[in-house]
């Protein structure tokens, strides 16, 4: 087992676990990693949620000027978002430069449907950033955090950072084998799932209009869930064997589809990278995260389901 400093980094992926159970942990555990970042002249991205960017801003001081802020209550709302639109879009951003972020994926007032999704982020990280100059930096808040968001992140991180110092995780796990699991934890749609079979993607597309105009999804969020139906539904028509089957339900202020094909999604990284510049698809299942409130996979060489939901919750 190896224990490293801060500076101690070379070059590839760290992926850091950090356990913090009040403010002043939270800070002594992120701080020095930013001043760390800062004196090694790396770019630095705080992604946390709510007000603890205001707190990392006032204790960071003067090195606060270099470091880029974003709320992750906002741009990781939905976690499949997290690695193209927020990760990836600020490493490309400063191509051929060692990288620093701390992003918090999971907090305490996340709606309990999300979870999976935030252990399914953080396991992907792992393959997203494979090869790559990074450092991030996973804050935990284990006084809050039911006790299995801990026994997990040591699964999907490779090192800990405990007491200002990196040590490998005992308990790291193949990340497709995180993701797998996740895909069998997924829980089957209700029994009385509203069921649409289509082989014509505007079926699909005004059965889900017709649905959730009725439950109350706000205008320009039945736009969205329209488009997402459309991008998924088009592939499945294509790739699941010719038809497929649209299942809704509402569950706990969230309205939700689910569509499933015969088809089998082998890139566990789809939806999460785009692709190619040069290549004219891929780009459905990214569209789709980027739409949807939680977007939820499960593939396998019998079929293929994507569970879509939206809030109707207001903001």
């Amino acid at each position: 087992m190896t224990t490293l400093l801060y500076e101690d980094v070379g070059a590839g992926l760290v992926h850091e676990a950090l356990p913090y159970r009040d403010d002043e942990e939270y800070l002594a555990g992120i701080v020095p990693f930013v001043h760390a970042a800062v004196a090694a002249h790396q770019p630095v991205l705080v992604e946390v949620p709510g007000t603890r960017g205001e707190q990392v801003h006032d204790a960071l001081g003067l090195d606060a000027a270099r470091v880029q802020f974003g709320n992750m209550t906002q741009d990781g709302r939905n976690p499949g978002r997290i690695i193209p639109a927020v990760l990836m879009r600020f490493a490309d951003a400063h191509p051929g430069r060692r990288v620093a972020i701390v992003g918090e994926p999971l907090w305490p007032e996340r709606s309990p449907h999300v979870y999976a999704a935030a252990m399914q982020h953080e396991a992907l990280i792992n393959l997203a950033f494979a090869g790559r100059d990074a450092s991030i930096l996973c804050p935990y808040d284990r006084a809050a955090l039911p006790q299995q968001a801990w026994v997990d992140a040591e699964r999907t991180h490779p090192a800990l950072r405990v007491d200002g110092r990196r040590t490998d995780s005992a308990n790291y796990t193949d990340p497709r084998a995180v993701v797998a699991a996740i895909y069998d934890e997924q829980p089957p749609p209700p029994a009385d799932a509203r069921v649409c079979e289509f082989t014509v993607v505007a079926a699909a597309r005004q059965f889900a209009y017709d649905w959730a105009t009725r439950a109350g999804l706000p205008g320009e969020r039945v736009t969205d869930l329209v488009i997402a139906i459309s991008e998924i539904g088009g592939n499945s028509v294509i790739h699941g064997d010719g038809g497929a089957s649209l299942l809704t339900w509402t569950q706990d202020e969230w309205l939700v589809c689910e569509v499933r094909d015969r088809g089998h999604i082998t890139d566990p990284l789809a939806g999460r990278l785009p692709p190619p510049p040069m290549t004219e698809s891929g780009r459905g299942l990214l569209m789709v995260n980027h739409l949807c409130d939680l977007v939820q996979l499960k593939t396998g060489p019998t079929g293929t389901a994507i569970r879509l939901w939206m809030s109707l919750l207001p903001g």
